[in-house]
């Protein structure tokens, strides 16, 4: 024993050599942190568990269980009463972790399952270690993304109830994603219906192989930028997984037709597919889904595709059930494609359609779309180049089940374009956006006098330079019932003309967000409080021309406001202050971010609105100092400052 106290940190402590034979052995016992799902005894564990006694002047070795092959701990593992016991022996090491990880649900010994049935019939984990109902998520993101605490979800969540749906996002460059972390869920996660994998170079054919081995129940599957992924993977996910509905498939470049035909084939129930920049996927793969899918698939993505107007004609003339449809960066779909595609008569309960960066779209395609889908509700057009006013105009005229249109970067859409389509469209059309159109120029039109959009309910324009008073003066007499306006970054637009809208809109204004219209002022909104303040909820007047008046008028006008947004306004705190002192006013929302001449004489207000308050924005507020802030978030618990 006086060997053992007069110990000095020399390696001759044991005369025999290091107590651990391999030098690695010392790293055995693993700490998996405080975020993971294996459970363990809430009992005291012994300081010293190490296979070595002292007795007299030498140490001796007694037998240890770590001397067993993993055969031998493998049968003991699958041998015990519990998921609990199970998580308690994967905290012991890295080992012991990665064999009973490895045990499948079928492995487990049935006297096993009787005497747990037995024992722990109403406890929460009890009988639901065996059946795994498959409620429970888990994600993984960045560095936590390893097969280490793969092992120990697929461990704890069996125990729990089951592993439902799993998220993987990214990878440890050092210790990735493999393999051998998808076999450990595949094994012990038979329930997982949703699997997600995004940036993961590590991860191969091998491992979704495992997936669709052990994870028959799986129904949705995502698979983005996985480059190592080939055709293999679908063919087994497509053996393995019949019940699959929803497949996503992004930057995935070794996925062919081979790999899609054979879900085709074995998934007769999908319902939503999205592929994006796969080269190797043409109309062959597009082809075969359409027709085995014809009465169930609902959803279809189609982006930065090799296919052709092959496959536009099968989905015009095979999605008899697609309500949604995406198309985008399409570069050889010519506008035989799109005709043909509308001719179809096929996608007749198509609701929701989207086209982008297509240039094949031309206005002898629009109205054979706009014909070909007599439920379309939804319309998104986006970087088209040769879509004109007319062929916009012919489509509105055709899609008599319109509600919605939006127009992104069509530059040859000019202001005949735009109220053409206004004039044109059907009784159900709500809501119309243009962005980033520059061919809008504001010029005064001779509007037949009765014309009328009256069911038109949104406008939004953002950052089209054209659109001025003119424009905004004649939608005001076109859509009287106007309740959501939404102008962003319109320096054409003044009092001159926004003064008029006011003036026409007779349902009251609901919304409104007028952020970087800097030539509007405090006589606008006066107005706008005085005429529309029983109906407005939510305005931005961020980088507009407004002072303190405004927000005088706003707090003894409008009751029902919850988010006021005075970004970059020249409002000080007697505006703040005024806020403060109105009895009608509820706030919910408040932004003063940029207001530099808001101080901290604003504190006694600000903590009178925080009554109400769930979000306040102080950001840039640089009169306003940090121990201010400090006080605001003491006292105002419950609301979320940015500063």
């Amino acid at each position: 024993m006086s060997k053992l106290f007069s110990f000095s940190g020399s390696d001759d402590f044991f005369p025999e050599g290091s107590i651990y034979p391999n030098p690695k052995e010392s790293n055995l016992l693993l700490s998996l942190g405080s975020h993971v799902d294996v459970y363990f005894t809430p009992c005291k564990r012994s300081r010293i568990s190490a296979p070595f006694v002292f007795s007299g002047e030498r140490f001796e070795q007694k037998p240890s269980i770590e001397v067993l092959p993993d055969e031998c701990l493998f049968e003991i593992f699958r041998r015990l009463p519990g998921g609990q016991e199970r998580s308690a022996c994967a905290c012991v090491s890295k080992r012991w972790l990665t064999l009973v990880s490895n045990i499948r649900r079928g492995e487990i010994s049935d006297n096993t399952t009787d005497a747990l049935n037995l024992k722990d019939v109403d406890s929460e984990v009890g009988d639901q270690n065996l059946q795994g109902d498959g409620y429970l998520s888990r994600s993984l993101e960045g560095k936590k993304a390893t097969d280490v605490r793969l092992a120990a979800i697929a461990v704890g969540t069996a125990s729990r109830g089951g592993l439902g749906k799993l998220f993987i996002r990214g990878s440890n460059s050092s210790r990735g994603v493999t393999t051998v972390g998808l076999r450990a869920i595949s094994r012990g996660c038979p329930s997982l219906r949703v699997l997600s994998l995004w940036n993961l170079s590590s991860v191969g054919d091998e491992g979704l192989c495992e997936i669709a081995d052990g994870c028959h129940q799986l129904q949705k599957l995502d698979l983005c930028r996985c480059p190592a992924i080939t055709n293999e993977c679908l063919l087994a996910i497509a053996k393995g997984c019949p019940d699959l509905t929803d497949l996503t498939i992004e930057g995935c470049a070794n996925i062919g037709n081979e790999g899609i035909q054979a879900v085709a084939r074995s998934c007769p129930n999908l319902k939503s597919l999205s592929i994006e920049g796969c080269p190797l996927v043409g109309d062959q793969g597009i082809a075969s889904l359409l027709t085995s899918a014809s009465y169930s698939l609902t959803k279809v993505k189609l982006q930065a595709l090799n296919i052709t107007d092959v496959s536009l004609a099968v989905i015009g003339h095979y999605g008899k059930a697609v309500t949604d449809l995406y198309l985008t960066s399409l570069p050889n779909v010519t506008e035989k494609g799109f005709w043909v595609m509308g001719n179809g008569h096929g996608l007749q309960k198509l609701k929701s359609f989207t086209i982008k960066a297509c240039l094949g779209l031309t206005d002898l395609g629009l109205e054979a779309v706009g014909k070909g889908c007599p439920n379309l509700k939804q319309f998104c057009l986006g970087k088209c180049a040769f879509l004109s006013d007319n062929g916009l105009v012919s489509f509105a005229k055709a899609a008599v089940s319109l509600e919605s249109l939006e127009l992104e970067e069509c530059h040859r859409v000019t202001q005949l374009g735009f109220f053409g389509s206004l004039l044109n469209c059907g009784p159900k059309f709500k809501a119309i956006s243009l962005v980033n159109c520059l061919g809008i120029k504001d010029l005064s039109l001779g509007l037949p006098p009765l014309s009328r959009c009256g069911n038109l309910q949104s406008l939004s324009i953002h950052n089209c330079p054209g659109f001025g008073n003119a424009s905004l003066a004649a939608v005001g007499k076109l859509c009287p019932h106007l309740q959501n306006v939404e102008l962003s970054g319109l320096h054409g637009i003044t009092d001159a003309g926004f003064l008029p809208l006011l003036e026409s809109c007779e349902a009251g204004l609901v919304k409104v967000n007028l952020s970087s219209c800097a030539n509007l002022s405090d006589k606008v909104v006066c107005k706008m409080a005085d005429l529309h303040g029983w109906t407005l909820e939510m305005l931005n007047l961020d980088g507009c021309k407004i002072s303190d008046a405004s927000l005088v008028a706003i707090a003894e006008n409008c009751q029902l406001l919850s988010d006021l947004d005075v970004s970059k306004c020249a409002i000080t705190d007697s505006g703040i202050a005024a806020l403060a002192c109105s009895d009608l006013i509820n706030l919910q929302i408040l932004s003063v971010s940029g207001c530099s001449m808001v101080s901290d004489k604003s504190l006694p207000s600000l903590g009178k609105l925080g009554l109400t308050l769930l979000g306040l924005n102080l950001k840039q507020c640089k009169a306003i100092s940090s121990g201010v802030v400090d006080l605001l978030v003491e006292r105002l618990w419950r609301c979320d400052i940015l500063f």
